[in-house]
């Protein structure tokens, strides 16, 4: 299993052979470095540690994690995730050379944060009558019972925080890969925003 970090550009459209038009999302994937192996011995499971993105500012980074980093000999790094093992030495970088055109991969990220939504937003309510003096208007309708139960049963649609969850989308197809820019461009959206970090799978 492969796994990169990464972070979403945004998006763009290229064409194929046939001149058809394919949505693509652009992710800067990697490179990622090796900060540190775990195994079944020392630490009861298999994994390793690897950082992505530099970090400039050494202030950020407590004495905890400066003992990781000085230990494994490589540069503090902002974002740390541990994946699946791979065949690596601490000090390697994992690129975005992991992944081929054509590849399937599955990509989680965190979805944009809606705030307190109503419920015709967040579970798609169609809303009351909009006329003759109606004044339902966007409201959810009736969310209770009558003398028995004389309560709101628990799983109710209602209106509450929207977005900002941990999501993963699963087949999503490499279109192409540009391994002197880290960069791969992948087949319709993925969840997050402009900027934002992802974990881009690939299964055996």
């Amino acid at each position: 299993m492969r796994t990169l970090i990464g972070k979403k550009l945004g998006m763009t459209q290229i064409f194929d052979e046939k001149g058809d038009m394919i949505p693509v999302t652009v992710i800067e994937a990697g490179p990622c470095c090796v900060i540190q192996i775990k195994t079944k011995e020392k630490d009861g499971y298999e994994s390793i540690q690897v950082g992505y993105q530099e970090e400039k500012k050494l202030k950020r980074v407590n004495k905890a994690m400066k003992g990781v980093f000085d230990k494994a000999g490589v540069k503090p790094y902002r974002i740390i995730r541990e994946i699946p093992p791979v065949e690596a030495q601490v000090g390697d970088m994992l690129t975005v050379e992991l992944f081929q055109k054509g590849d399937t991969v599955k990509v989680t990220g965190i979805s944009k944060g809606m705030g307190f939504q109503g419920v015709m937003k967040r579970h798609g309510f169609g809303g009351g009558p909009a006329t003759h003096g109606s004044m339902f208007g966007r409201a959810p309708g009736s969310i209770g019972q009558s003398a028995s139960p004389s309560k709101v049963w628990k799983g109710i649609k209602m209106p509450g925080r929207m977005g900002s969850d941990r999501v993963a989308v699963k087949n999503l197809k490499v279109v192409d890969v540009n391994v002197d820019q880290n960069i791969m461009l992948i087949r319709g959206a993925i969840p997050g925003s402009k900027g934002s970090y992802l974990e881009i799978e690939k299964g055996n």
